[in-house]
């Protein structure tokens, strides 16, 4: 067990060594009876400071609060309306703030010895948080559980069998973590810089959400073994859909799509070749839309949004979005930012960071 992160403001100031610009304030943050703030997302602001937005389903900004760095992923409960901003790798803070309410946002830290990998989900009944993290001293993936009943207490971990956990999800009945170990070792020493290209370890990994015990792992095939798995979303039917990022040559094509059950040996979707050359052998971010039975991915590299049918694997719309970021369900499809300040229809004086969570139901 670890003693609690959760802190104040003053104290993780001055712990992390950052100032603000202004202080944090709710602002009658993410005041979704007013309006249909249906997204959140970290973005850059015009005078180049940080802060997580709420947007419309139109992508109009509806509020926002300052954060102290960077973010990168988004989590929600649907249960308590709960919202984490996590930093980006390798960065040492949360913020939680709940988009109905006006109380001001609960900032928490890693761990000593740990650092965010910047992806966390909650527990079904929102009780739970779960955060990928870095042990780094030793190298290992751990799942951070904090108690969204205590103020985010850190109240212990689990491995995640694997070396650099990225993204994270949790099954719809509560039961399983589902960890995308990229397979890159990192340390905060080193700032973002990847230690062992040569010799990667990718896996996905599902845990026992109630005694961390390892249910199953798949590692990615030896030639596939600079092949990062990153993101992961979990479509209607509970299979688990992953996406990656290629450390190999750059004029290799790999498989970057793919999905399995528990039970199941990993299957690639055979994209397209000039699809996967779009891809640019990288997907920033992927979606499901449970309600269309789609699977939606997104890479900045050449500016591209790709839908794909979850049953058959055949791609149906490809999109140029320079600069392509996030992506998440919509009525109708995806919604799609990009770090140009696109969001669906509507275009902000923003840079939108990597990742979109939608704080309400399709």
């Amino acid at each position: 067990m670890w003693n609690s992160s959760a802190i104040d403001r003053r104290s993780f100031v001055k712990a992390a060594g950052l100032t603000f610009l202004a202080p944090l304030q709710p602002r009658a943050l993410m005041a979704l009876d007013r309006a249909d703030a249906v997204y959140a997302s970290g973005m850059r602001t015009a005078n180049g400071s940080y802060a997580v937005a709420t947007v419309s389903e139109r992508g109009e900004i509806v509020d926002q609060v300052t954060l102290p760095a960077r973010a990168h992923g988004m989590a929600c409960s649907q249960v308590t309306g709960m919202t984490v901003a996590f930093a980006r790798r390798p960065g040492t803070y949360a913020m939680i703030f709940n988009p109905r309410g006006k109380k001001e946002p609960i900032i928490i830290t890693a761990a000593e010895g740990r650092h965010f990998y910047g992806h966390g989900a909650f527990s079904p009944d929102g009780r739970l948080l779960y955060a990928s993290e870095n042990a780094f001293d030793t190298n290992r993936g751990v799942i951070g559980l904090y108690d969204a009943t205590s103020r985010f207490e850190r109240i212990g971990e689990f491995e995640t069998y694997g070396v650099g956990p990225h993204d994270m999800t949790v099954s719809d009945d509560g039961r399983m973590l589902i960890v995308a170990n990229g397979g890159i070792e990192t340390h905060p020493d080193f700032g973002r810089r990847k230690l062992n290209l040569s010799s990667m370890q990718p896996s996905l990994t599902l845990i026992d959400a109630a005694t961390g015990i390892l249910i199953e792992k798949h590692s990615l095939p030896s030639q596939w073994a600079q092949l990062s798995t990153r993101h992961v979303d979990v479509d209607a039917n509970g299979r688990i859909w992953f996406a990656c990022q290629y450390e190999g040559h750059r004029n290799d094509l790999p498989p970057l799509v793919g999905s399995f059950a528990k039970g199941e040996d990993l299957r690639f979707v055979e994209l397209p070749e000039e699809t996967t050359r779009r891809l640019a052998n990288y997907v920033g971010a992927i979606a499901i839309n449970r309600a269309q039975g789609l699977v939606g991915v997104t890479s900045p590299k050449r500016g591209a949004s790709v839908t794909i049918d979850a049953k058959s694997g055949r791609v149906l719309r490809e999109d140029v979005v320079p600069d392509a970021a996030g992506i998440a369900a919509a009525k109708d499809g995806f919604a799609v930012s990009s770090y140009e300040g696109g969001f669906l229809s509507t275009k902000s004086d923003v840079a939108w960071d990597q990742h979109i969570v939608r704080i309400a139901a399709v």
